[in-house]
């Protein structure tokens, strides 16, 4: 596995979209449950043993070639929110466009034919990863990761946070990102024998509802 060829997928320059979305940090702000470092600290850690989790496994297994279309229904099974459903089947048309500009592939081509107005995410991430030459447990890093960097992006803007301390709460996260990638990929190499049923199914109804309200707001900064 090429670890250049992951430090590009996972990228935060790489034009996926990413940089639109907040992963519900701006809702957060709003509701006062983020107004620091500490506050982004816990929002990034529920975030990541969650919403988090649930992304990471599906990239994996997608990334292992479990069936996309499956994986897609469960992608929407595991999201109750309509706004949400929405935002990660845009960021998955975004991310496709770019992996296939980036990794030629019969598969991503395949995908993007069945879902012309875009599987979800992780989905899209994990064929990516498969296209690109990566593994599992490469598709369920970035995913992981994503879960917590876009959040920690976003509040810097949001509350003009140090960034030293944003990437301080990042650093502070890794050890949890690596057990969350360990439980996502083994659960994703049950779904190969067993289906998507296999795969994690955490909630995060704050997550949820705050999705939803900040879909109603006539302004905001970030898309999600």
């Amino acid at each position: 596995m090429s670890r250049a060829t992951l430090l590009v997928l996972a990228d935060g320059r790489f034009p996926a979209g990413g940089h639109a979305h907040s992963g519900g940090a701006e809702a957060a702000v709003k509701s006062g449950l983020i107004s620091g470092a500490d506050g982004l600290e816990a929002f990034c850690r529920g975030r990541l043993h969650t919403a988090g989790l649930v992304s990471a496994a599906l990239a994996a297994a997608a990334a292992l070639g479990v069936d996309p279309v499956a994986l897609d229904s469960a992608a929407d099974a595991r999201t109750p929110s309509l706004a949400l459903r929405v935002a990660s089947r845009k960021l998955g048309r975004q991310l496709m466009r770019a992996a296939r500009a980036t990794w030629p592939s019969g598969e991503l081509d395949v995908v993007a034919r069945e879902f012309p107005k875009g599987a979800h995410q992780p989905v899209v991430l994990g064929v990516a990863a498969r296209a690109a030459g990566l593994g599992p447990d490469d598709a369920a890093y970035c995913s992981a990761y994503e879960s917590v960097s876009g959040p920690a992006s976003a509040v810097v803007r949001l509350l003009s946070l140090d960034p030293f301390e944003a990437t301080g709460v990042l650093a502070r996260l890794a050890p949890e990102a690596d057990r969350v990638v360990g439980v996502a990929v083994e659960a994703a190499r049950g779904a190969v024998g067993d289906g998507v049923d296999a795969l994690p199914a955490a909630s995060a109804p704050l997550l949820e509802i705050g999705a939803e309200a900040h879909a109603a707001w006539p302004v905001r900064l970030f898309a999600s």
